[in-house]
């Protein structure tokens, strides 16, 4: 896939035009969102990608349109897991309902580029080692076993889970002069003479950076997708974008996903699967058969990603609904 300057500046315009519009539309002015008001807005969003997607095809073919799709499904299924962190966050920092939506957007702010980086980086040791594949291939087997234990251990215990702070946000207390408390939706705060930061902003910066460690995750997911970076950071950029809306869609109702994390485990074993099969199909490891490629399995189609994408997600969705009803 070429791609010119021309489109990654309008990749960039159309982010930052999204961002601008949440924050004067949104941000500016705190209220908590209804829920008329959040499915307008998710349901705008994932149109917003769906006619994205189909301008890719269009312009660059359809065989990119479903990579950028795929991405954005597998991008978008996990962040809606990024949720449950941000619940806990959230709540940990008390952060009043109306200011809620000033912190996700900021917090959304930060992750784009620390992701943006992550994506550069990745597409530089992609294009430069192709070995790399059998790396990110085997995190993602080893991350989809470990999202099993999880959830099962979760299962098992009644204990809650608490955020605890990082060790950025704990430094940043020690170090820059901080609010007792919030003061209003304002991230900085001046009084007699001194400049000082409020709890929000810690929070956003909670948010930010705790988004980065499903990064590890992510990123290398849709690179066994897509190898072209201006697909990975569209796919990542929507489905961040669309984020902050769908957390007070669903906030409430996560729990009720109860097989959600079996579900990314098989999103994320499949396409760690299929990273690794890359690997062998372009294999240059002296080791293994003396450097020449290893074709045992033909590689799945982006189509075939895409069945088993929307599948596992179908499937978790109605099975959640019935385990539910159920125990209700």
């Amino acid at each position: 896939m070429t791609v010119s300057p021309l489109a990654w500046t309008v990749l960039t315009c159309l982010v930052v035009g999204l961002l601008a519009v949440d924050f004067v539309g949104h941000a500016r002015h705190p209220h908590p969102p209804s829920m008329s008001e959040s499915v307008r807005w998710t349901l705008g969003y994932t149109a917003l990608a769906a006619l994205y997607g189909l301008g890719v095809g269009l312009t660059a073919g359809w065989t990119w349109a479903g990579q950028f799709y795929a991405g954005w499904l597998t991008e978008w299924s996990l962040s809606v897991d990024n949720l449950f962190v941000f619940i806990l966050i959230l709540g940990a920092f008390r952060v009043p309902r109306p200011f809620q939506q000033k912190a996700l957007l900021a917090g959304i702010v930060i992750a784009l580029v620390l992701r943006l980086v992550f994506i550069l980086a990745g597409a530089a040791l992609v294009a430069r080692f192709s070995w790399v594949f059998y790396l990110f291939g085997a995190f993602l087997l080893y991350t989809a076993i470990k999202q099993i234990a999880q959830a099962r251990a979760e299962h098992d215990s009644d204990d809650a889970t608490e955020y605890v702070d990082n060790a950025l946000t704990r430094l940043v207390r020690r170090v820059i002069p901080t609010t007792e408390g919030f003061v209003g939706n304002k991230l900085v705060h001046r009084h007699g003479g001194h400049t000082m930061i409020t709890p929000l902003s810690v929070c956003v910066l909670a948010l930010g950076t705790a988004d980065l460690m499903f990064a590890f995750d992510s990123i290398p997911a849709i690179f066994g997708l897509t190898q072209e970076p201006f697909l990975v950071f569209s796919a990542t950029a929507f489905s961040l974008l669309g984020l902050r809306q769908l957390f007070f869609l669903i906030d409430g109702l996560l729990e009720r996903l109860v097989y959600l994390p079996y579900g990314l485990a098989v999103i994320l074993g499949f396409i760690g699967f299929k990273l690794i099969n890359h690997a062998l199909h372009t294999n240059s490891v002296p080791l293994l058969n003396g450097g020449e490629p290893i074709a045992l399995v033909p590689e799945p189609s982006t189509g075939a990603s895409l069945i088993v994408i929307v599948g596992t997600l179908a499937i978790v969705a109605v099975t959640s609904l019935i385990r539910t009803r159920r125990n209700a």
